[in-house]
């Protein structure tokens, strides 16, 4: 059973039209997308990855996102499916692009096995898989202390994640997409407040409260950084 995390896509950068157009133009630089291209998208969210996508190309087909949460906002031009990707993947058609992103690690090792072995049988040839998590090194995401432990923990996850990965696909390529991010003190306050990534999900309000003090006496009234995935690309 995944986690559910709610806000990701929702009044972060991860929302703005900016950072959408910079990672539909990098999903653009690893598959050669046509009007005929069939795309899913796992932990899709709002579905804001693959709307842009097709109003770029026009697809024949609507996109596929799939998510464990239905939000009421989800994009119209995408065909939406409320579903674990374990059992949407039993049984589906094929897809020239499939796209996983900061998703991968919610899910357990062994469904993970099981999810990717099935993605490898529902591409098509020359199909391509991509799988988007957090940087491991150097990551800049500004943290208070105890996100700052438990963000450490799930990088040493994530890293074990994408050995794991390489050893069932075989064959793949590692690459980085960074977007550089400004944001307003107040704006990245409320995001910690949504717990909007992973680790601040289990939390407490009084342990998010002191987080809050901290980042607070720590920035001015901007923040800046830069924001990094790493990607793994597995080709059929």
């Amino acid at each position: 059973m995944m986690k559910k995390l709610k806000n990701w896509d929702k009044k972060t950068w991860l929302a703005s039209k900016k950072y959408i157009r910079n990672f539909c133009s990098f999903i653009e630089s690893k598959k050669n997308l046509k009007e005929s291209s069939k795309i899913l998208d796992i932990g899709c969210g709002r579905g804001n990855i693959i709307s842009e996508l097709a109003k770029r190309h026009n697809f024949r087909y609507r996109p596929v996102g799939i998510d464990i949460i239905k939000h009421k906002d989800v994009k119209k031009n995408i065909k939406f499916i409320k579903k674990e990707a374990k059992k949407f993947l039993r049984k589906t058609g094929n897809y020239d692009l499939i796209i996983i992103k900061q998703t991968i690690h919610l899910m357990s090792l062994k469904d993970q096995k099981i999810i990717l072995k099935r993605i490898t049988s529902t591409l098509s040839k020359n199909g391509v898989l991509l799988i988007f998590s957090l940087k491991t090194k150097n990551n800049q995401i500004p943290v208070f202390k105890l996100f700052k432990e438990k963000f450490k923990k799930s990088l040493k996850r994530d890293e074990i994640i994408f050995k794991n990965i390489k050893k069932i696909l075989g064959k793949t390529k590692i690459s980085i997409f960074r977007f550089k991010v400004t944001l307003k003190k107040v704006d990245y306050i409320n995001m910690i407040k949504n717990r909007y990534i992973s680790c601040l999900l289990n939390m407490s309000d009084r342990e998010i409260s002191k987080g809050v003090s901290e980042i607070n006496s720590k920035f001015k009234n901007e923040i800046k950084f830069t924001d990094s995935l790493k990607c793994l690309t597995y080709k059929k």
